[in-house]
């Protein structure tokens, strides 16, 4: 369980972040609906994914190769102060900064729209409570090739990618084919809340153990 709980961690908020309108279904769903297509409701969701990877893996990436040459406890510090300062700016701010991209955009722009409203929203800070008992050792590395730590991260980015992926599909073609998006206005809860929650226990998590 121990060594699972990360790869678990990974896939869970792959799949919050899928299940969030603002991280793609919603767009994917309005482009399907705008050019009556299925089929480009489905195309979409692949910049959406790879734009939503790439936000991740910039940061993780980063976290990684920091880590590989100071201390843990500093990570974890930085870390932690930085879900903080996102959940504070993005619960204020956020809804200021909305990332607008118009319904005829290509699918590079799409992607583009992705990497830019996954970085907004700190998903790659997220992930980083997970990386850490899977890409670094107790003590910091002497150089960056170390053992197994790029193909462990990049594994762990594509589990997170395809989770988001998975449920991103499933829920835009439920509300395409079915729900239709009436229902939004009646029940949809506050993902955002929820998200601005889930950085600060993450933040304090980190800081304090």
């Amino acid at each position: 369980m121990t060594l699972a709980w990360p790869w678990l961690a990974l896939a869970g908020l792959g799949a919050f972040h899928g299940l969030n309108p603002a991280m793609g279904w919603l767009f994917a769903v309005a482009l399907g609906l705008h050019r009556q297509s299925r089929r480009v409701l489905l195309i979409a969701l692949v910049p959406i994914a790879l734009g939503h990877a790439l936000a991740t893996a910039a940061v993780a990436l980063a976290v990684v190769t920091l880590g590989l040459m100071v201390d843990q406890r500093l990570i974890r510090l930085l870390a932690g102060a930085a879900l903080l300062g996102w959940a504070l700016y993005h619960q204020l701010y956020g809804h200021r900064h909305r990332v607008r991209f118009g319904m005829q955009t290509g699918y590079l722009g799409l992607a583009a729209w992705s990497f830019l409203m996954a970085t907004a929203h700190g998903a790659g800070l997220m992930l980083i409570p997970a990386l850490m008992p899977l890409c670094l050792a107790d003590t910091p590395a002497a150089s960056l090739v170390s053992a197994g730590v790029w193909p462990v991260a990049l594994a762990a980015i594509g589990v997170h990618a395809l989770a988001m992926l998975l449920v991103t599909g499933t829920v835009a073609l439920l509300v395409h084919d079915w729900l239709g998006l009436e229902f939004l206005r009646r029940g949809w809860i506050n993902l955002d809340l929820i998200w601005v929650a889930a950085l600060t226990v993450t933040g304090i998590v980190l800081l304090l153990f």
